[in-house]
């Protein structure tokens, strides 16, 4: 973890010396947001509604909160609902060709980024990636999608959204509480309360703090706890799917490696499932691996990894690397509450 990062999350004793000298970078981007939201409810910046309903799916911090989990959840529950979805995606740590890019089945994670291919090869949906979300959100319309979710893209106030998702890492929260650069907030936590939902990424010990955003009620939105869960471990090369619990009885022992947001969280959910990790080294958020990365491994013993690391190492894999797939849980009345949404929205549209 870098240390700015041990600064916003885990209160690093350099925060004395660095905060302070921040702190004049955060005032200068607190006015920079206030007057870019200002300009945006005079009508000076343009927002720019689209033909088909449109949810976002964000957050107000910087770093992976679960984001990418959720919006596989939504594609499958819009399915559901006899519904085509698309996603819409920057596609962060990507250089495509050219942009609005539609992804397909020749794109590479150096062209598009490693979420939006993991969406698109997990749900075979399409994507659309681009810094222009609303010039995005017309290409996947003419592709013939009838609602978009967008993955991130809370602050891209540009394109109108009809359903507003803000996810909380249950573990990190809001680091220090203080915007950028100075903590890792791109918004500050009074956005909480204009979104339709706050779902709280978090495990099942814990889903009972999940009301503790605010200290009044005077909110409009719904708080929702998401718990993320494996039941298979896949292999890199060969697409090999195991139980988890099988593979777990024949590979007690392995190495792991995480270039996610907090890669903390992935090896404590190996832990939690009783592997014993004899290496694990975390990586920065999108960092794009290369076969040294792993020269340090036991190359005796399973390599595993998330599903994001995955699709950037699959050009180079061994045959004993893995990936643990993960999908959002919600309760049956949280799901509801969701599908709800999305059938009011669909019928005040129509």
């Amino acid at each position: 973890m870098r240390l700015i990062e041990k600064i916003w999350f885990q209160g690093h004793q350099a925060k004395w010396i660095i905060i302070p000298l921040l702190i004049p970078l955060t005032a200068l981007f607190w006015v920079l947001s206030l007057l870019r939201r200002l300009f945006y409810s005079l009508g000076l910046f343009k927002s720019f509604a689209v033909t088909k309903p449109v949810i976002v799916v964000g957050n107000i911090g910087v770093g992976g909160n679960g984001k990418t989990p959720l919006v596989l959840f939504l594609v499958e529950q819009c399915r559901q609902l006899g519904l085509t979805p698309g996603v819409i995606s920057r596609g962060y740590g990507g250089k495509a060709p050219n942009y609005p890019y539609l992804v397909n089945e020749q794109s590479t994670t150096k062209e598009a980024g490693d979420e939006p291919i993991l969406i698109y090869q997990r749900c075979q949906v399409a994507v659309c990636l681009g810094s222009d979300r609303v010039a995005s959100a017309k290409i996947l319309i003419d592709q013939g999608c009838d609602i978009l979710i967008t993955d991130d893209g809370l602050q891209h106030y540009r394109l109108a959204r009809d359903i507003e998702i803000i996810v909380v890492d249950g573990k990190r929260r809001f680091g220090n509480g203080l915007l950028l650069p100075a903590g890792p907030l791109r918004e500050g936590l009074w956005r909480l309360k204009q979104v339709d939902f706050v779902v709280l990424n978090t495990v099942k010990e814990i889903v009972g703090n999940s009301r503790i955003f605010f200290d009044d009620e005077q909110h409009n939105n719904e708080q929702l706890s998401m718990t993320l869960f494996a039941k298979v471990v896949c292999n890199l090369v060969s697409g090999e799917q195991v139980a988890l619990p099988q593979f777990i009885k024949a590979n007690k022992k392995v190495n792991a490696i995480a270039g996610i947001g907090d890669p903390q969280r992935f090896f404590t959910t190996l832990k939690n499932n009783d592997f014993v990790l004899e290496h694990q080294v975390g990586f920065v958020d999108h960092h794009e691996f290369e076969r040294n990365d792993f020269l340090a491994f036991n190359p005796d013993l399973p390599l595993l990894m998330t599903e994001k690391d995955a699709v950037k190492c699959q050009s180079f894999a061994e045959n004993n690397w893995w990936y643990l797939p993960v999908d959002a849980e919600f309760s049956k009345t949280e799901t509801k509450a969701l599908t709800d949404k999305i059938n009011q929205i669909l019928n005040s549209n129509s």
